[in-house]
């Protein structure tokens, strides 16, 4: 397998063709939505119309509108159709003929589409995830192909690091740097690792991204493999996603079907297996040595760092630990270059980021901007604010780690230093939006608790603090707090923050701090409350 044999079968892919193409949405938000059934009876109209040699019937990954899905799109050029059942199948079909179709027509010019600019989405929506030739016919594989055969390791790692691409997982750690070290150690063995253990609430860009695209976080993990001396992948991914798994395993087995994945990669002495490890739905595993621990067949538990997974990582030798996003960035960028890729977004945030947008907002679903992009295109634009005329009050970046940002703040661009400044962070991709109905200290309650139940309880600060403070949450929030209460929730936030061993407890705090700063007059109402409840009955 070289690269004339990756542009054959895309020759033959596109070739094989049919003029007309019906792209029918297959990922796990449709399916739940009788998506299954849909694509069948799509099927079954096009072969009763006598079209099967005119039309095919792709099911491709997230078309990214969510919250009007299933969704179906003609090709070329056709219309978008929304919440399209079994029963619109037949009319769909028959509109090619020239008949009027009933189903709901959708309009793909609409900002939550315009505004985009898909790098790691490119393929979403677009390609059969079950067949790998679809991906070939794309382009992929070719990045793949050319770093192993006509680039150096290190000159990989210098072309990753001149993109200026950080870490998607939350914390924003330069990508190329991290490969650079574990390139430059010495040892007998070093790992790759996805870490696809997405599980903070309403985010879903990680499992979106391996159900739609699966090859091109094969290939990125290929690429780091390469670029970093490892021989050997992981892709730890959550038990709750079994749509994202089989087709992992799928893309894996063609992969190696062809040379592309096992020994020999491409017809060089450059070797990579990948397995997949499935968590158990524990979110400290996100964290990656309680990461690396399950997957070594141990409790998922922090350890302290350093030493760092660079330098002692899967049993004990060096690893490269990255999300899903970061490595569905990496055949981009070797396809386009890093100056590419660094023209895009802020001057120290730079290329797309990719959100999940839930809770009161217009159009859930997924999409990708440049960093920089202001909040209030994302939420009120894109997102088209709250349903039914309401009013947005706050979002939450970050999931359980990140704060809550008022509507007054939506001027901020989306990067890592803005949303720090405010208390929050980028997190994986998560964004929550809260309507004026929305009390932010339940909110805060609820993301404590959420904290309080997922730590591993292998610190004290973490497991005795997160759960003081949600008591003391629960008083405020049932009238029995006092004004003294509020001193000592920041006392114990900060305590927790700068005590816990993982990054679980150092930002937990953060929902509690962020709503104190921005909605302390909410948790005053309800001591106010008390107050005013107590000397109405002293006076009675």
């Amino acid at each position: 397998m070289d690269l004339s044999d990756l542009q054959e079968i895309a020759q033959k892919e596109n070739a094989a063709a049919k003029p007309m193409r019906i792209r029918c949405c297959t990922a796990a938000g449709c399916l739940s939505q009788d998506g299954q059934a849909l694509k069948k009876a799509l099927d079954e109209a096009v072969a009763a119309e006598g079209l099967s040699d005119k039309v095919e019937v792709v099911g491709v990954g997230c078309m990214g509108l969510c919250s009007q899905g299933p969704l179906v799109q003609i090709d070329p050029d056709g219309p978008l159709y929304e919440k399209v059942t079994p029963a619109d199948a037949p009319s769909i079909i028959a509109s090619l003929k020239g008949e009027k179709c009933k189903a709901r027509v959708g309009d793909p010019t609409i900002p939550f589409f315009s505004k985009q600019v898909p790098i790691v989405l490119e393929n979403s929506g677009r390609i059969n995830p079950e067949r790998i030739e679809s991906y070939i016919a794309v382009g992929g594989y070719q990045p793949l192909c050319h770093v192993v055969r006509e680039m150096q390791p290190l000159e990989v790692c210098d072309l990753i690091t001149n993109s200026g691409l950080r870490g998607r997982g939350g914390a924003g750690y330069p990508t190329g740097l991290k490969w650079a070290t574990v390139a430059k150690t010495d040892a007998e063995r070093k790992f790759v690792v996805c870490n696809a253990d997405e599980g903070d609430p309403g985010a879903f860009m990680d499992r979106s991204v391996l159900e739609s695209d699966p090859h091109r976080v094969l290939e990125g993990m290929a690429i780091a493999a390469y670029a970093v001396g490892a021989s050997q992948g992981y892709v730890y991914v959550r038990g709750e996603y079994p749509l994202a798994i089989s087709r992992l395993k799928t893309a894996i087995a063609q992969a190696r079907r062809l040379g592309i994945l096992g020994t020999g990669v491409f017809e060089t002495r450059f070797d990579f297996r990948v397995d997949i490890r499935i968590g158990a739905g524990a979110f400290v595993c996100g964290e990656e040595t309680a990461l690396m621990r399950s997957i070594e067949g141990q409790r998922g538990t922090p350890r302290p760092r350093p030493p760092f997974p660079a330098a002692r990582g899967l049993w004990g030798y060096p690893t490269v630990i990255n999300n899903v996003e970061t490595l569905a960035n990496v055949p981009a960028i070797v396809r386009n270059g890093a100056e590419w890729f660094a023209s895009i977004g802020t001057e120290k945030s730079k290329g797309t980021k990719v959100f999940a947008l839930a809770g009161k907002i217009t159009n859930t679903g997924l999409i990708e901007v440049p960093m920089g992009t202001p909040l209030k295109t994302i939420v009120e634009e894109m997102g088209g604010g709250v349903p039914d005329g309401g009013k947005v009050k706050a979002v939450q970046t970050g999931g359980p780690s990140g704060g809550c940002i008022p509507a007054e703040r939506f001027d901020t661009p989306v990067d890592y230093e803005s949303l720090a400044q405010l208390g929050s962070i980028m997190g994986s991709g998560g964004m929550i939006v809260m309507d004026e109905k929305d009390n932010m200290v339940d909110v805060a309650r609820f993301f404590m608790e959420f904290c309080m139940d997922e730590s591993c309880g292998k610190c004290v600060p973490c497991r005795a603090g997160t759960v003081q403070i949600y008591e003391i949450l629960t008083k405020i929030r049932e009238g029995r707090g006092k004004p003294e209460d509020l001193e000592v929730l920041r006392e114990l936030c900060d305590m927790v923050k700068q005590t816990s061993l993982c990054g679980l407890g150092q930002s937990a705090p953060n929902p509690v701090l962020s709503t104190l700063r921005y909605y302390r007059h909410e948790y005053d109402a309800f001591i106010t409350a008390k107050s005013g409840k107590a000397e109405a009955e002293a006076n009675a």
